[in-house]
């Protein structure tokens, strides 16, 4: 009797040391094909031709985005609709932007951006409180060029500028008036991508309002971004997080966010604003839509 326990027990010993050994293989499996799919996927898109320089793979922030793909490459472009709400004591704030992104050469972006501004009443106002008039914000021209892109190191710089010829409130623009003054923004740029899924980017720089008969505001910016991209996809979770300094006051705000691809040349993101410091500040939502006309198709 004590022979035969011992064999039933043996046995149970074996068939579990089997079937953690298979379970073992099967998660060594699934991560060698992981791997795998994106080698493949990161080779084709940084996939070099005789004419083109290299290019990096870095995820793109959704809210404060790039010119263009750092590295781009000559003949890239991209349609941007974004739209946003943010919860504002007695009113709602609508913002809404169309741009249009191309590279005319390797590593040199240009951009094109028009945003819109409206406003809805939400409750009462009598506490002092004047809802803001709706206005096209500005005409943005911007341009973004890549001067370093090392595939070793896997990682990019780049600088840039946005100048945004700043528009007047709707309601002016029925008297003749246009224009308000300008934004002059110069930016530079660092992205690294660690491993094959891990990215992050600083993307920093002062912002010069200047507005007509009145004195320039300074303010700077820095935006830092952490992101993982789905194995063999450009899909992504992240965090951006943006932070302002204007007027001796720190403006802060996390942005959770992520991006999936409907098709291979349209994507969505979606980002959520959670305020961390700066007053007046509240929740916000904001929805991105990327459409990339001639983008390569992977096999």
């Amino acid at each position: 009797m004590e022979n035969i326990f011992k064999g039933i027990l043996l046995c149970l010993l074996l068939c579990n040391a089997t079937k953690s050994y298979s379970q073992v293989s099967e998660q060594d499996s699934t991560k060698q094909e992981r791997v795998q799919l994106d080698s493949i996927f990161l080779a084709e898109f940084e996939e070099t031709k005789p004419t083109q320089k290299p290019k990096v793979l870095h995820a793109e922030p959704l809210y404060i985005d790039l010119i263009r793909d750092l590295g781009a490459r000559k003949g890239e472009k991209e349609w941007n609709v974004g739209a946003g709400m943010t919860d504002k004591r007695g009113f709602d704030e609508y913002e809404l932007l169309v741009e249009y992104e191309w590279a005319p050469i390797d590593r040199l972006g240009f951009e094109i951006e028009v945003p819109v501004t409206l406003f809805s009443t939400r409750g009462d106002l009598s506490q002092n409180l004047e809802r803001p008039s709706n206005r096209v914000e500005s005409l943005k021209l911007a341009t973004q060029w890549s001067f370093l892109v090392s595939e070793k190191a896997k990682t990019s710089l780049a600088v840039g500028y946005i100048h945004e010829f700043e528009f007047v409130d709707l309601n002016k623009m029925t008297r003749g008036e246009i224009f308000n003054g300008n934004v002059f923004n110069p930016f530079f740029i660092a992205a690294k991508r660690w491993g094959s899924n891990y990215h992050t980017l600083v993307y920093t720089g002062p912002r010069i309002l200047k507005e007509f008969n009145h004195k320039s505001e300074l303010s700077y910016e820095i935006h830092s971004n952490f992101h993982y991209m789905i194995p063999g996809t450009r899909n992504f979770i992240g965090l951006e997080f943006n932070k302002e300094f204007h007027h001796n006051e720190f403006i802060g705000i996390l942005r959770p966010q992520m991006r999936v691809g409907l098709a291979e040349n349209l994507m969505v993101g979606i980002v959520t604003g959670i305020p961390v410091s700066g007053n007046d500040r509240s929740m916000s939502s904001f929805v991105r839509i990327i459409y990339e006309p001639g983008f390569k198709t992977f096999h």
